[in-house]
């Protein structure tokens, strides 16, 4: 099919030549019919090209797409069962880059594959017309592409090696801001945004910089590529007429070279640059060895070192040990997912899992539970009841229809871990694997969860159950104890035979489960403990005088319900929070809480044109269009210079002044050339200039958002932003101005020459160009609105994509790898409803402008034909070789309208998100409190009432309550009691409807952000780290000297294994602290929280993810560090905080009671029961 649109590419020229249309002018006596016949043949063939043609990229799209579509299935389908060493190697952000990209690569690639044997067919054709038409001087012109092909492809070849470190730099600067979109909350918290915003800057200037030196050598491309044809004529010509003096230039030798010439300039530009894609494609398979990563088997890992466990089935068998010991790993081995180094894992039947940190999907709360299981209503509701799902339910917005977002952000962290569980339960499975499903939850919630669910008494009774955790109470109840050290197993036995081998496990046991006895309700006989240890707490009532005593007695035992000897937390976060939006009442049910991406319709509107001529900067853009019409000025000046020589009289067989004519055609095409070169600089610097600024605004903007934007807009949207839309704005939009303007002019200069030789052609260029106006219009508005279709359909396949990622262990643990494989491909096929559209809309264009042009070359003809009298052959070769030239820049001219209109919606998108509202400045001058502020450390809030985000209720009212310095607060009250958000409320992350809060008689709402934010701190409940060296993650400013730094570490008991590391402080974490555990990253927060050591420190529940004995050692580091701080804990385990100065019952966003602990307890109220819940009373 090519070959035919080659070969009719050919007829052009002939007919052109062979005495057909010049000859048929100079002949004076020709018929007329002959011309008509020559205009009709020529009109004819164009058409037929066309429609061939067009034919032929369609197979080549639809080939290319069917290609796209495949590789991002391959790759979904991969990511899915990569070994989780395979996961470290490559990010997220790589993978979901190549997805993006990179498959897009392999598309446009389908188009040019056929270049390969036809460039070299096509050279060769035009190459035996020219030697026909003007003999041997043609190789002077070969000799001369000839030696522009090796500067072409060294211009190829380092364009590529540029862009290899731009794709790096590029990569590195998504995977920043991924993390920093993922841990804004905690950056936000520390005041830490100016360290991450100059990374990304920094990342960014280095990109930039390899952008401009690419640029460079793309105008220098620019530059070969318009010269080419040009001085390709130039020497031919210039060899032909000085070789003999009889070698007469005619108009027919002229102009049958020109257009033969213009033929080669196609296939000599496209070879060198399909065999760099070919290259490109090839080294993007080879970055993307992705698929050399290897597949999952059942493995085990270093961390368990050598493990002899066979678990019986129905049994439940406990896992305990301190942080780190492999407790998780364990779980992992049994899914498959460490590596095994020897031996044998076997599981046999169904597995359910729990992971530590729940993973809940972007989909209704159902959904999440039922996790495609078939939905049964009674089995449903006995789940909700038995995971204490029933009362979350009443106060979500929409009850189980309510749409949870990306990551759970919507649920509470106690509510994720129900959600997860529920999950597990509800899919009836054999086997299941809890690694720690107790510790986000109070501990009441935990041991109604454990009494319905988990216990010998459980909905789970009779399946096997391998739990992780830390709650001493539940031991007694279980079949088996697992207790690991460093990996290994170092006892293993029921509670009883435990506590007579009586070594470290029993000793721990006797140490931490004084209070067991009260702990239960129903004296337990099982319960050694009870009998050996000295309960003094069950025979003494609670009598307010003795009770002070007790209390002290009790939190030393520290217990919330006890934990077990090494790490696992079951009462870890003894209750839950992580509200990021606390529950609330109902409102409308199927409000949605990510509200869908919008799309612009209609056209683009001017100003976002003006935006970016304002980026670009005004005075450029008017030089950039100046130089344009120079250009073509001296590109006409170049022709009609030619069409005057060729008709220069033959005196004697030969012409005179030929090393004139020379000279000045020379000089003419250099100029060209010239201005060509320094416009597309100045474009390129423009476009660069755009790109930074446009990026350093929509940066400011996004870390001065507030956070409830990021708590309702999907990362994977802004990341968007930060990826796709600026490397259009990068690497798109500048070359398709410059094509714009490019066919453009070309496509008026046309006009003018065409009009000049034949003025008769005026009369129809009004009803041509009203046709191609409204071909344009009609085209234009379609692609564009199918575009914007398009990417809205694209992004789900990618936010789908990476919840995938995170949640792979899950997927693959229920065994769901197919129906997610199925629900990726269904996204895919959303996308190419709007995609195929688009690639027909293309070819539609195509026929109809074409037609267009052939309407010119026709009409150009015939009026040649017409006024044959008049015209000179010179003028005729002249107009019909322009009107050749036409469809191609008409057509390319639609195409770049389009492709402006479409990708300036870039500029459009980034604008919308640089213009987001933001929260309160950093500093305000003049404003900035006295440098040792808060010096006491006094709280104050007065009438405080704050709700969420607009439109929601109230979730403190009218809060009012004096802290003195100094005092030790512990926060408590239900889930959703707003606990959370009071610390958030002190930092302003959520500002007051009403009322104020003052610290040290400052009102905090008068102070810049950063100046309030810097000088409190907090030990966040989910601890948040980026990659980076373990010091960046303490102290990203380097405020602090390396003294400090270890100090820190010491008091937070991370110094024995940053130490132990080889790189000490420089030690790497990855991609959210993902090669430490839990626990130890809390760690972190604390040795961050150690160094900035303010006067205020908040604790949202910081030891949720830590055993017992570090937790003891971490409240002894608080009480001892920040001894003279003020201190506020929300506190799930409630022996924490009954040595502090008050407790603060919140219930329902108003204060329930606040009084000493002593005191609370014996007024028998909210307090009390939670304390009686805990065996605290």
């Amino acid at each position: 099919m090519f070959f035919i649109f080659v070969s009719f590419s050919f007829s052009f020229p002939n007919l052109l030549k062979n005495s057909v249309l010049i000859s048929f002018i100079k002949n004076k006596d020709a018929p007329a019919w002959w011309g008509f016949l020559i205009a009709a043949l020529m009109f004819i063939c164009a058409v037929l090209q066309t429609l061939i043609l067009h034919q032929h990229f369609q197979y080549c799209f639809v080939t290319g797409m069917r290609l796209r579509t495949g590789i991002t299935g391959v790759i979904y389908r991969k990511s899915l069962v990569i070994t989780n060493s395979a996961k470290r190697s490559s990010t997220v952000g790589e993978i979901v880059n190549l997805m993006s990209v990179d498959a897009q690569r392999f598309m446009d690639l389908m188009t040019f594959l056929n270049m390969l044997w036809s460039a070299p067919l096509q050279i060769f054709l035009a190459l035996y017309f020219l030697w026909q038409t003007l003999g041997p001087s043609v190789l002077a012109g070969v000799a001369v592409m000839v030696l522009l092909i090796p500067f072409n492809s060294a211009i190829a070849m380092k364009t590529r090696a540029f862009q290899v470190e731009q794709m790096r730099y590029k990569d590195s600067r998504i995977k920043l801001m991924n993390e920093i979109l993922g841990g804004i909350k905690v950056l936000k918290l520390y005041a830490w945004e100016p360290s991450f915003s100059e990374k990304v800057l920094e990342i960014r200037k280095n990109e930039l910089r390899v952008l401009k030196k690419s640029a460079y050598l793309n105008s220098l491309s620019t530059f070969a590529w318009i010269s080419a044809p040009f001085l390709v004529a130039l020497t031919t010509f210039a060899v032909y007429v000085s070789v003999d003096e009889k070698n007469i230039l005619d108009a027919e030798k002229a102009f049958v070279s020109l257009s033969l010439f213009n033929i080669l300039k196609f296939p000599l530009n496209m070879l060198p640059q399909v065999i760099s894609n070919i290259a490109q494609v090839r080294m993007i398979l080879c970055i993307s060895c992705f698929e050399q990563l290897e597949q999952k088997e059942p493995q085990m890992s270093l961390i368990s070192r050598i493990i002899n466990l066979l678990v019986p089935s129905g049994a439940l068998v406990a896992v305990v040990g301190h942080v780190g010991c492999g407790k998780s790993s364990l779980v992992s081995a049994l899914l498959g997912e460490m590596e095994k180094l020897e031996g044998e894992v076997a599981v046999k039947g169904s597995v359910a899992y729990v992971p530590q940190q729940a993973w809940i999907q972007n989909a209704t709360l159902k959904d999440n539970i039922l996790f495609g299981q078939a939905p049964n209503e009674q089995k449903y509701q006995n789940v909700l009841e038995a995971c204490a799902l029933k009362t979350d339910l009443e106060v979500l917005p929409g009850g189980d229809q309510t749409e949870i977002g990306e990551k759970g952000i919507n649920l509470s962290g106690g509510q994720r871990q129900r959600v997860s569980l529920a999950r597990a339960v509800y899919s009836n499975s054999d086997i299941y694997l809890l690694d720690d499903p107790l510790s986000a939850v109070d501990s009441h919630v935990a041991k109604h969860i454990f009494d319905k669910v988990i216990g010998p008494d459980g909905v789970l009774k009779g399946k096997t159950r391998i739990l992780v955790t830390h709650g001493i109470s539940f031991l007694p109840q279980v079949d088996h104890i697992v207790v690991l050290v460093d990996g290994k197993i170092s006892e293993m036995g029921s509670h009883q035979d435990l506590l007579k081998q009586n070594k470290a496990f029993a000793e721990f046991l006797r140490n931490y489960a004084l209070d067991e006895d009260i702990e239960e309700d129903e004296p337990t006989s099982t319960c050694a403990a009870s009998q050996s240890c000295l309960s003094t707490a069950t025979i003494c009532p609670f009598s307010p005088n003795d009770s002070f005593v007790l209390t002290r007695q009790l939190s030393v035992i520290s217990s919330e319900g006890g934990e077990c000897p090494n790490k696992m937390s079951t009462k870890r976060r003894v209750s839950e929070k992580k509200s990021a939006e606390p529950p609330l009442p109902r409102k409308n049910p199927n409000e949605k809480l990510i509200q869908a991406e919008t799309t612009e319709t209609g056209t683009v509107k001017l100003t976002v044109f003006w935006q970016y001529v304002k980026a670009v900067s005004p005075v450029i853009s008017l030089v950039i269009c100046f130089l344009y019409c120079c250009q073509n000025a001296a590109a006409i000046g170049a022709n009609v210079w030619l069409s005057d020589w060729t008709n220069e009289p033959v005196i004697n067989g030969t012409q005179h002044n030929t090393a004139m004519r020379i000279g000045v055609y020379a000089a003419l095409g250099l100029l060209q050339g010239l201005i060509v070169l320094i416009c597309s600089f100045t474009l390129a610097m423009g476009g660069i200039n755009a790109a930074r600024t446009l990026h350093a605004a929509l940066l400011e903007n996004k870390f001065h958002t507030p956070q409830s934007f990021y708590d309702t807009t999907p990362t994977g949207r802004i990341i968007n932003r930060f990826s796709k839309d600026i490397y259009v704005i990068d690497e798109v939009i500048p070359p398709t101005i410059l094509m714009f303007l490019g066919t453009f002019f070309t496509s008026l200069s046309t006009m003018i020459v065409i009009i000049a030789s034949t003025p008769l052609f005026a009369v129809v260029i009004v009803p041509l160009a009203i046709l191609y106006f409204f071909v344009q219009r009609f085209y234009v508005a379609t692609s564009r609105q199918l575009k914007r279709l398009e990417s809205v359909s694209r992004s789900p396949i990618y936010s789908h994509f990476s919840e995938t990622v995170s949640g792979a262990s899950v997927i693959r643990a229920y065994r769901r790898v197919k129906s997610f494989v199925d629900i990726s491909d269904l996204k895919m096929d959303e996308n190419q409803k709007s995609y195929y559209p688009g690639i027909v809309s293309n070819r539609w264009l195509g026929i109809r402008v074409e037609f267009v042009g052939n309407c010119i070359v026709l009409f150009a003809a015939l009026f040649a034909v017409i006024g044959k009298n008049s015209l000179n052959a010179g003028l005729v070769g002249l107009s019909v070789s322009y009107a050749l030239q036409v469809t191609l820049s008409l057509n390319w001219m639609v195409r770049m309208t389009s492709e402006l209109e479409t990708n300036i919606v870039a500029v459009e998108r980034i604008k919308e998100y640089s213009e987001t509202e933001t929260e309160a400045p950093w500093i305000i001058e003049g404003k900035s409190p006295p440098e040792d502020w808060p010096s006491k450390g006094e709280l104050e809030f007065v009438n405080y009432s704050v709700r969420y985000r607009k439109g929601l209720d109230l979730v403190l009212k009218g809060l009012n309550l004096q802290v003195h310095g100094g005092e030790k607060i512990g926060i408590v009250g239900r889930t959703g009691a707003g606990k959370s958000s009071m610390t958030l409320c002190l930092f302003r992350i959520l500002e007051a409807v009403k009322g104020e809060i003052k610290i040290d008689g400052v009102k905090i709402s008068e102070i810049g952000l950063h100046d309030l934010r810097s000088r409190l701190t907090i030990i966040p409940q989910d601890p948040v780290l980026f990659s980076g060296t373990l010091r960046m993650n303490l102290d990203p400013f380097n405020k602090y000297s390396d003294e400090e730094i270890w100090k820190a570490l010491e008091l937070s008991h991370l110094k024995r294994f940053v130490s132990s590391q080889p790189s000490m402080l420089d030690y790497e974490c990855s991609e959210g602290g993902e090669n430490l555990s839990v626990g130890q990253r809390q760690l972190v927060c604390l040795a961050r929280a150690l160094l900035r050591k303010t006067r205020i420190l908040i604790l949202d529940e910081a030891t949720a993810a830590i055993d017992l004995e570090t937790d003891d050692l971490i409240q002894m580091t608080i009480r001892t560090q920040f001894e003279d701080c003020t201190v506020l804990t929300i506190a799930h385990r409630l022996n924490t905080i009954m040595d502090y100065t008050r407790v603060l019952v919140l219930d329902n966003g108003t204060i329930a009671e606040f009084d000493t602990p002593a005191s609370l307890i014996a007024s028998k109220g909210i307090f009390y029961s939670m304390a009686k819940d805990a065996g605290l009373a």
